[in-house]
Parts: C-alpha cells; sequence; structure tokens
C-alpha cells in the first residue's frame, strides 16, 4: 500500500491512549502505523511520559517497527499526518467537576456531555479544537480528522461548518448498546446489528437483529424486565417497563437523563461518592500508578472502569475501513445529507453510513417517528446554537443556546448557570472575554 501511516493522537497524555494503541496493534496486519506521534500540552506532560512510555513497551512486546514520538509541538505532529485523533478534555477533570456541579445548584441536571454541563464543555473546547483545525487546513489538508471529544456532535457540527476539515465524530455508546445487546441475549456481539438513528448521546436503535433476524421486541422485553443497559459513567437505574413498550426502540444510556430527569437528578444530589468528575480522578490516579509499572506491557482491565470502553474498536476499525477502502457499516457522527428526512440536509446526524476511502455515505433512515421526533429537533437546535455562541462569544446566543435545551428549566435558571459558567471558566473562554 505504500508508505506506512502517520497517526497522530492530540491528547496522547490521556487514560484512553493505551485502549488505542491496542487498537492499533490488534490491527497491525491491516493498518502500516509507521510514525505514532502523541502530543499534549505543558499541563499534561507527566501524564504524556507515562503514556509514551507504557507505548512503547506495547508495541515492543508484539515486535513492530512503530516509532513512537512524544512531543508538545502540536504543529509537528500534526504535519503530513494521515489520521487525526482528537481525545481532549480542555481543563481536565476539575472543569469537568465543575461542570457537574453548577447546574445542580439550579435544579438542573449536571451531566458532562448533557445538558448545561455539556454547554460548558463544549464553550471551552470550541476555540481549541478550531485552533486544531487551522493547524490541519495549513500542515496536513488530507489528513482525516477522528474527534472522539465530547460533546461529540457539537464539535463535529462546528468543525463541519467553520472549517475546510474531513471530519468523522465518534462515539463508544453505538459499540456499549450492541454489546450490551449481545450480553441481554447471552451471545456474541458480532451476530448483532441496530438500525441507529439520531444525535450523539440521543441515539435510538430503531430495530435489532441477531443474524439477521429481527430481534428488537425480545430485547425491549427483556430491558422493561430489568436487563442493564448503560454505561460506567450512568447510574444503572432500572427503565420504567411501560416506557420501553411505549418507545418500541432500544433508548441509549444518556436518555435516562430526559426519560426520568427526577430520578437522576436525585441521584446526582445525593450522591455520596461525589462528582462522576471526583470519581474519575481516583480511577484515574490508580490507572496512572498501574502504566508506570515497567512491567506492564498491555492495556490493564482497570481501565474499562473508565466509561470510554471498546473505544478503539471504534476508532481504528473505523480509520481501518477508510484506509482499506472496506465498505463497512459504521455508526458515525456526520452530515445528514438526507438520512434523516425532517433534519437539513447539513446537519450532523448519529447514523449508520458506509465507509470506504472516498468517506462516509449514511444510510437513508427516511422520517423519525413522532415520539422521538420532537426531542431530537429540540436537542438538534440547542446544539446548532451552542456552536454558533461557541464561535461568537455572545452573550445573547449563549443564553439562548442555553434555554433551548430541555434540560434547562426556566430561564432564571439559565441565567444563574450562564453566569457561573463565564465566571468559573473565564481562562477557557477567550471568544467571551470582552464580556
Amino acid at each position: 500500500m505504500g508508505k506506512g501511516l502517520k497517526i497522530t493522537v492530540i491528547g496522547g497524555g490521556s487514560s484512553y491512549t493505551p485502549e488505542l494503541i491496542e487498537g492499533f496493534i490488534k490491527r497491525t496486519a491491516e493498518l502500516p502505523v509507521e510514525e505514532l506521534y502523541l502530543v499534549d500540552i505543558e499541563r499534561g506532560k507527566e501524564k504524556l511520559n507515562i503514556t509514551t512510555e507504557l507505548t512503547k513497551r506495547m508495541i515492543a512486546k508484539v515486535g513492530l517497527n512503530t516509532k513512537v514520538y512524544q512531543t508538545l509541538d502540536r504543529r509537528e505532529a500534526i504535519k503530513d499526518s494521515d489520521f487525526i485523533i482528537t481525545q481532549i478534555r480542555v481543563g481536565g477533570l476539575k472543569a469537568r467537576a465543575s461542570d457537574e456541579r453548577i447546574p445542580l445548584k439550579y435544579n438542573a441536571i449536571g451531566q458532562e456531555t448533557t445538558g448545561a454541563g455539556g454547554f460548558a464543555k463544549a464553550l471551552r473546547t470550541i476555540p481549541v479544537i478550531l485552533d486544531i483545525c487551522r493547524d490541519i487546513e495549513e500542515l496536513a489538508p488530507k489528513a482525516w480528522l477522528i474527534n472522539f471529544t465530547n460533546p461529540a456532535s457539537i464539535i463535529t457540527e462546528m468543525v463541519l461548518r467553520h472549517t475546510q476539515v474531513k471530519v468523522v465524530g465518534l462515539c463508544n455508546v453505538p459499540i456499549g448498546m450492541i454489546n450490551n445487546v449481545a450480553k441481554i441475549l447471552d451471545v456474541d456481539s458480532k451476530r448483532i446489528r441496530i438500525d441507529f438513528a439520531g444525535l450523539n448521546h440521543m441515539v435510538y436503535g430503531r430495530e435489532i437483529y441477531l443474524d439477521g433476524e429481527r430481534v428488537t421486541s425480545e430485547v425491549l422485553t427483556k430491558l422493561g424486565e430489568g436487563a442493564s443497559l448503560t454505561m460506567k459513567n450512568i447510574k444503572d437505574l432500572q427503565w420504567d417497563k411501560d416506557l420501553i413498550r411505549s418507545l418500541g426502540m432500544l433508548p441509549c444510556p444518556y436518555h435516562r437523563y430526559f426519560y426520568m430527569t427526577d430520578e437522576m437528578l436525585e441521584e446526582e444530589k445525593n450522591a455520596g461518592e461525589g462528582t462522576r468528575a471526583e470519581q474519575v480522578m481516583e480511577i484515574e490516579k490508580e490507572l496512572f500508578k498501574r502504566y508506570e509499572d515497567p512491567n506492564l506491557q498491555e492495556k490493564p482491565p482497570e481501565l474499562e472502569k473508565r466509561g470510554g470502553a471498546y473505544y478503539s474498536d471504534a476508532a481504528v476499525s473505523l480509520i481501518s475501513a477508510i484506509y482499506n477502502d472496506k465498505g463497512e457499516i459504521h455508526t458515525v457522527n456526520i452530515r445528514n445529507n438526507g438520512a434523516i428526512s425532517g433534519l437539513a440536509d447539513d446537519v450532523v446526524v448519529e447514523v449508520n453510513a458506509v465507509v470506504n476511502r472516498e468517506g462516509l455515505k449514511p444510510i437513508a433512515v427516511g422520517k423519525l417517528p413522532i415520539k422521538i421526533h420532537g426531542l431530537v429537533h429540540a436537542v438538534k437546535a440547542y446544539e446548532l446554537l451552542t456552536v454558533q455562541a461557541g464561535i461568537s462569544g455572545d452573550y445573547e446566543d449563549a443564553l439562548m443556546a442555553l434555554i433551548s435545551h430541555p434540560l434547562v428549566p426556566s430561564i432564571k435558571a439559565a441565567k444563574g448557570i450562564l453566569h457561573d459558567i463565564l465566571y468559573e471558566n473565564k481562562g477557557y473562554l477567550p471568544q467571551f472575554s470582552k464580556l
């Protein structure tokens, strides 16, 4: 296939990096990775050192010739890359803890990607990703940007509207849903296929197939009877049997915030073990202690306690499908282009798409059923308004975005939340510096 690939991971000091490396190792026969650049910022230097050394040990163990570089020079890392992966958290876990706490003061859900917390995260992240995209346009214009940074739908939307970069947004939720369904049915996950449609963290499984046979009603019955369908970062509250039967579709774990708002809010307020961010800080401390062990040469099982399990399968198999022109079906965040009729062609949706070297072609799903149509449209409007606010730094744009989200209860709450977000994040919001 000619020269080997240059892969750049922005956010290389992330605890998810070994997950990604495992994915490349598993697919070494089909992905000739010649150079792997792990890049981070000064504040993440210590973690970057640790993940780089572990990466080198993992690659040496299997005898690969991939050259591994670590750098704080993002431009050097991006230059002439074939694929660039973004997995960053602007402000770190400390900012996430603030995102989770602020909304609770106003009786609103505090979650890192959904609702007011996700809004704060988006405002911090948009200027940084925009900056990264300017470097990609200049230094690696043919590269694919694989964005795993949350909120994935908003970030992908911003990149498509305000840059020339080839981007696809990625999330581990659909793979997690497939794996959970496989557990519910006690079968191998490769035998399961789900028709996904919706938005990131608001995606529905419209039909579920086992070996090509429809098994949707069987899965929904088991879910209504108490079968688990969640992720490590979302409380495993049992789904309401009548809701599942009425919905007639597989909800994603994040739908609990919309359909079980009062219970989820109560859980958050009474979380004796602290916010999810504070729990993750403890998990990360333990993970990095493990990563530092010079005898560790593989991804440790403890990593699955993080919310990003199956990340490597999602990211690396997508890269392989593009590079090897596979024509495989993946669940991705891309331009709608008519896949969901009733939504504008130019907005980002999360759907199944055929992936090959030319790019990604969404599979048409037609109209969304009226029972989910309104919620999906409302959240999409919020996402578009958030992109606008994240670019403009305009207070009124930000206020309208926030009040448009279904999980923000009132204008009074929206103003209080926005005030606190702008105050707590002022060092990360250059676009709002004139306020």
